[in-house]
């Protein structure tokens, strides 16, 4: 690792479930530039610039904190943000499981301050980002209409991911997996 890396902690897909989720998306006309499948995930805290000792220091607190039993969440429809009138981002949302999802995202949270980042400013929402939208649209019909997809996953890690940034977009490495 060099001294610096772009991190976040998420909750990893499942290739069954990202194989369901493409298939599931397949002719879909979203607006902007489409996230990869292989980048799907749903974030629990992103880090930015973070050092080894920081990561090695989060994974030691995740790893001794107990982030509780293996949980299931169920997915949802489409969303936007920052609103579906002016998106930035349209996004996959989370129907049930929320709790696990803003238990293991409050962990994260805490074993990030403890590493010394600055406390995450916006509240944790649960969602798996499918595109990102420049300039923003309204996309208030395309997520009244889409129908949700009423897939179930389990959840049994989290995730910690090294982001490298390139010209055709981000790619996302799997750095270390700590169980629930």
């Amino acid at each position: 690792m060099s001294d610096r890396e772009r991190m976040f902690l998420a909750v990893e897909l499942d290739e069954g479930v990202r194989r369901l989720l493409a298939a599931f998306l397949d002719g879909a006309d979203l607006p902007g530039q489409a996230v990869p499948p292989e980048n799907w995930h749903l974030t629990l805290r992103f880090l930015g610039w973070a050092t080894e000792v920081q990561r090695d220091g989060i994974l030691r607190w995740l790893d001794e904190a107990g982030l509780g039993k293996p949980f299931r969440i169920r997915f949802a429809g489409l969303g936007a943000f920052p609103k579906a009138r002016r998106a930035t981002v349209l996004w996959l949302g989370v129907r049930s499981g929320i709790e696990g999802l803003e238990r293991l995202a409050a962990a994260a949270e805490e074993a990030s301050v403890a590493a010394g980042f600055a406390p995450e400013g916006r509240p944790f929402h649960p969602h798996l980002t499918l595109a990102r939208v420049r300039p923003a649209v309204d996309v208030t019909d395309l997520v009244g209409r889409f129908p949700p997809f009423d897939v179930v996953m389990e959840v049994g890690a989290v995730t910690f991911y090294r982001s490298r940034l390139a010209p055709g977009g981000a790619s996302y490495e799997v750095v270390d997996r700590v169980a629930l």
